[in-house]
């Protein structure tokens, strides 16, 4: 392919972590590295951008821009782009910095999509996300692209790794105290973050004796629960299941897609976890909605997908592609 292709720099920035690969010529990884969470709705765009940096810096590459261009193109799949004036305050200040010649911005869902799609493969297909938050994104090689704003309840969302938590927190106080059906939760969500009922669980979190972050340890016991055939945690996990479902099929038919043979991606952790009610309901509902759907699961990191989609906009040919997803498994 020769020494003019340029390299990529590939960003995925979700709202816990950010990762950085910087990739050579022929799609061997050069450098990696990782940062805190990517957060500009509530640090602002620079401060946000400044975290992109400290990932570059411990990569070993400067992220001042100083030092002239770290790769041809950037290639930054972001968690919080979920409109097209976010997307432009973005590029504009990833550009600003100086760390590629060209900038290309999409929201982090697309990482997933391209790397659940075959190497060579045309972009065409349906993702869903489904991790601390949920969203869905779908695209034609024509151009066309199906999303959600995914902002949280004024946009409709349901379900993903915190909503769960809260849903699983909401029944069993309501389990505890006589207001709603028994169930397990109850006993398994304080017990998980070391007290000995709902009741001292709510105090301490209200008093914020818990960090907000240790919320999100409880949804694995809600799929615990549920599995065990609890009621109310099946309940939410197949309402979860169904949330999937709706996304992706109202996506495809978006699209036109769905009386076509098409991939539907699934990642993310709640769903790369594999819980078995969750994929049972969503390969149950897919068939009766969208029964040309493949469903596929990715649990290769996101930064894979961002780095393919770099290798697209520099036209780098399917070997490249192939050996950069040997290297991330």
């Amino acid at each position: 392919m020769g020494v003019s292709l340029p390299a990529v720099l590939a960003v995925d920035a979700g709202n816990s972590k950010t990762d950085v690969a910087l990739l050579a010529p022929d799609g061997s990884v050069l450098a990696t590295g990782r940062a805190g969470g990517f957060q500009p709705p509530r640090t602002g765009v620079a401060a946000a951008v400044d975290v992109l940096a400290e990932a570059l810096a411990s990569a070993g590459v400067r992220g001042d821009g100083g030092a002239g261009p770290v790769a041809e193109h950037v290639s930054a799949c972001l968690a919080n782009a979920d409109f097209p004036v976010e997307e432009r305050l973005l590029a504009d200040e990833i550009a600003r910095r100086g760390w590629g010649r060209a900038t290309a911005v999409h929201n982090d869902t697309f990482a997933l999509l391209r790397a659940g799609l075959p190497t060579g493969a045309a972009p065409r297909g349906v993702a869903v996300v489904c991790g601390a938050g949920i969203n869905c994104v779908g695209m034609t090689p024509d151009g066309r692209t199906a999303r959600f704003p995914a902002v949280g309840r004024i946009s409709g969302d349901w379900g993903g790794g915190g909503g769960l938590a809260e849903e699983a927190l909401w029944f069993a106080a309501r389990a505890e105290d006589g207001r709603g059906a028994a169930t397990e939760l109850s006993r398994a969500l304080p017990a998980r973050l070391g007290h000995a009922s709902m009741a001292s669980l709510i105090e301490a979190l209200h008093l914020g004796e818990v960090p907000a972050r240790r919320r999100l340890e409880l949804t694995p016991v809600l799929f615990e629960v549920a599995a065990a055939g609890d009621p109310v945690a099946l309940s939410l996990v197949h309402r979860q299941a169904d949330e999937v479902v709706a996304m992706a099929a109202v996506a495809l038919g978006r699209l036109g897609l769905l009386d076509e043979e098409v991939p539907v991606v699934l990642g993310g952790g709640v769903l790369a976890a594999r819980h078995a009610r969750l994929d049972e309901r969503i390969a149950a509902g897919l068939a009766e909605r969208a029964p040309h759907a493949r469903i596929t699961h990715v649990t290769a990191p996101p930064v894979l997908g961002a780095a393919l989609l770099g290798l697209d906009a520099v036209g780098a040919p399917a070997p490249v592609h192939g050996k950069l997803r040997a290297h991330f498994g």
